[in-house]
């Protein structure tokens, strides 16, 4: 019996905030990178070929206060859209959401989040109830 039958979701949380900081056991390797590389190789696993990922993109309002000072491109050097909270944090979803190979038959459900914000958690809450009981 394998360990990850029947699951029907995973919960995958980024910090938005790290994306201009490096791993502290690999200073060569930016976080939001490594985050991406662990997403790719669980959303493709063929373990999880029909299971929903709920993603969290977390830390946002660190990420907004943030971006103005500290440019995206730090991370993704092809990036040319604004250092404003609306269009970089759009263009990580995208990256993110790009990993999918099965676009067609799996779904990310993806959520700006705060885990100090109450009534932001508390949607993000129902929201992922409303998937999972699906």
């Amino acid at each position: 019996i394998h360990c990850f039958e029947g699951v029907t979701a995973i919960i995958f949380c980024v910090a938005l905030s790290a994306y201009d900081l490096v791993l502290a056991e690999d200073e060569e390797m930016n976080r939001m990178h490594e985050s991406m590389k662990l997403f790719d190789s669980i959303c493709n696993n063929k373990w999880f070929t029909d299971t929903s990922i709920i993603l969290f993109l977390n830390k946002k309002d660190l990420f907004e206060e943030k971006i103005v000072h500290s440019s995206l491109t730090i991370c993704f050097p092809e990036y040319t859209g604004a250092n404003k909270y609306d269009e970089a944090a759009g263009y990580i979803q995208s990256k993110f959401e790009d990993l999918n190979k099965r676009k067609d038959t799996k779904e990310i459900y993806t959520h700006f989040t705060c885990a100090t914000d109450t009534k932001n958690v508390q949607f993000v809450f129902d929201a992922v109830t409303d998937v999972i009981i699906k």
